[in-house]
């Protein structure tokens, strides 16, 4: 097996796969990060977001992770909100923090507000923002503001995935959000780090399809006397303090593993573990330390959802 490690996109990725896998993976996450920070002036991203036109030519990237970006967003009621990004500088996070030393975890749990539950936006902004490949545009409201930071992980290591798809067995980790195949292995174990303690919580058991992990901890910072961190309450712009400290969630792809474990940390210990018993399972990590692993209700048990719009199509950055 081939086992790669290296830092891009403020994180570490690690990619390991068969020998025969032969895909440059480093340029790919390069990539992504060349045009999708929003730290980098000169990325697609941040052009978009100061561009006063209402309907901007982009590049097929550019469109496909923004496309990503609302299907998570669509997914999860507007919980993972992809146009928070005014509430995120006003919050203390206008720079990369990738290179900054976390604040105390416990420290803050101490000093943080009572807990309850984020809500989505009312406005729900983002349902003005379009995609539309046919004419190569994005339309959104000018002044509204793009961070896909919420779903360009997740996405990245499913564009990676589909390059690597067609190899056999590989697992493609991009700061905690994985894409895995077993192939005809045995099934990869996915062991959940414990926030406070640092040691293993929770091991998971996963043959195919995504796993993702949100928590406060990575990107926690002290600011005028208060604790703040980047998971924000769309509702109120404000970091959100649930009750959660963290949550991993599977589905069948990285991105909408990733969104679905910040919907429930989002969501606080009661409506977090009804999202993953509906969905596909996961591990809630509470305040307090506790470690509760969360079983999927069989299908004939789950909640009917609606069809939701096709917004994600890995095919489109590959144009």
């Amino acid at each position: 097996m081939l086992d790669d490690s290296f830092p891009t996109m403020g994180t570490v990725v690690r990619v390991v796969r068969d020998r025969h896998g032969g895909v440059e993976v480093a340029s790919v996450f390069a990539e992504v990060d060349h045009r999708l920070s929003r730290f980098d002036p000169r990325s697609d991203l941040s052009r978009l977001n100061v561009d006063p036109r209402a309907s901007v030519p982009a590049a097929p990237m550019l469109r496909a992770a923004v496309a990503a970006a609302l299907r998570a967003a669509s997914l999860t009621g507007g919980l993972v909100d992809p146009t928070l990004l005014v509430s995120q500088r006003r919050a203390g996070y206008s720079e990369s923090r990738a290179r900054v030393k976390a604040a105390s975890l416990s420290r803050a749990l101490g000093s943080a507000p009572p807990r309850r539950p984020a809500r989505p936006d009312r406005v729900a902004r983002w349902r003005a923002v379009e995609v539309d490949d046919r004419a190569g545009v994005i339309r959104r409201p000018p002044g509204v503001e793009l961070d896909l930071g919420g779903s360009v992980k997740g996405w990245a290591a499913d564009l990676v995935a589909a390059r690597l798809g067609r190899h056999g067995r590989y697992a493609v980790d991009c700061g905690g959000d994985l894409r895995i195949q077993a192939g005809r292995g045995a099934p990869w174990e996915v062991r959940v780090r414990h926030p406070l303690t640092g040691a293993t919580a929770h091991t998971l058991v996963v043959r195919s399809g995504g796993v993702a992990t949100s928590g406060i901890d990575a990107r926690l910072w002290e600011r005028n006397g208060e604790f703040a961190h980047h998971l924000l309450d769309p509702a109120t712009g404000r970091p959100a303090w649930t009750g959660l400290i963290a949550a991993t969630a599977l589905a069948p792809t990285a991105l909408d593993a990733e969104a679905l474990a910040k919907a429930a940390l989002l969501s606080g210990p009661a409506g977090g573990r009804r999202l993953l018993a509906a969905r596909h399972g996961g591990v809630l990590i509470h305040d307090d330390g506790g470690v509760e692993a969360v079983d999927a209700l069989p299908a004939r048990d789950r909640p009917a959802r609606r069809a939701r719009p096709a917004y994600y199509d890995i095919r489109r950055a590959t144009a």
